[in-house]
């Protein structure tokens, strides 16, 4: 496990990772790694890279970067990654609360506090159930595993969720846009949207070049001219992240 602590102060960086090693003595059994950051533009091209932590300790008003930009960050590309704020005043625990900080804690910093954030934090993190996806259909409303899914589309005001199995879910028709139909799940960093109609999981495609996406299932899918771009980068930062450690051979543009 990685703690990342993020202070532009470093006389309250060095206090802080005092308190975090007197955390590791007090217990011994729950290791960590500590990474410290300063500058919290260095720390924000760490998380835009992929490099993340499993839980993040930041002060939130810092100079170039505020806690809250490298929040939003985080949440871009680790949703389920814990995040606790650090900071002098409480003028903004709102916006704390709109990256879905776990804790928002006042300096100078009790102890206790701190202890009880981590204690939380390692709490969150456990293995929870696998996510779903909700399709509203005749027959009900059905829950898929998001991991089974290689693709969504939207077709005649309806959405086909295509499994790996072959399985495909049709929704009943929907009231909302495409684009809010699928935002929780597009949020999730193994999935991008790269045509107005197609959400697809990039754990299953095989090849992506600047005009289709080519699944591992041998479907082809169109990538849309406005998307292409955005495509490729996320494309890349995902397998980088998931698959270079395998030494995997991906098509790209």
């Amino acid at each position: 496990m990685k703690i990342t602590l993020c202070d532009d102060s470093l006389t309250d960086l060095c206090e802080i990772e005092n308190l975090l090693l007197k955390y590791k003595t007090f217990y011994p059994d729950r290791h960590f790694e500590l990474e410290k950051f300063s500058d919290p533009s260095c720390l924000y091209r760490r998380i835009s890279e992929g490099n993340l932590a499993d839980i993040y300790i930041l002060d939130m008003l810092m100079p170039k970067r505020t806690g809250i930009d490298l929040g939003n960050q985080i949440r871009r590309f680790g949703p389920e990654k814990v995040i606790i704020y650090i900071t002098s005043s409480d003028d903004y625990a709102l916006d704390a609360y709109g990256v879905h900080a776990i804790r928002y804690l006042l300096k100078p910093l009790d102890e206790s506090s701190l202890f009880e954030a981590l204690d939380y934090g390692l709490s969150y993190m456990r293995p929870r159930e696998e996510p779903v996806y909700m399709v509203k259909t005749k027959e009900g409303l059905v829950q898929t595993p998001c991991t089974k899914i290689e693709y969504i589309e939207n077709t005649g005001r309806r959405l086909e969720v295509h499994l790996t199995d072959g399985e495909i879910i049709k929704s009943l028709c929907i009231r909302k846009s495409f684009d809010e139909e699928i935002r929780e799940i597009a949020e999730r960093r193994n999935f991008q949207q790269i045509h107005k109609s197609f959400l697809v999981n990039l754990d299953y495609v095989k090849q992506l070049t600047a005009g289709s996406a080519t699944l591992c299932s041998g479907r082809q899918l169109p990538v849309s001219k406005a998307r292409a771009a955005a495509a490729k980068r996320e494309y890349l930062l995902f397998i980088s992240e998931k698959h270079s450690a395998q030494g995997g051979k991906n098509g790209l543009f």
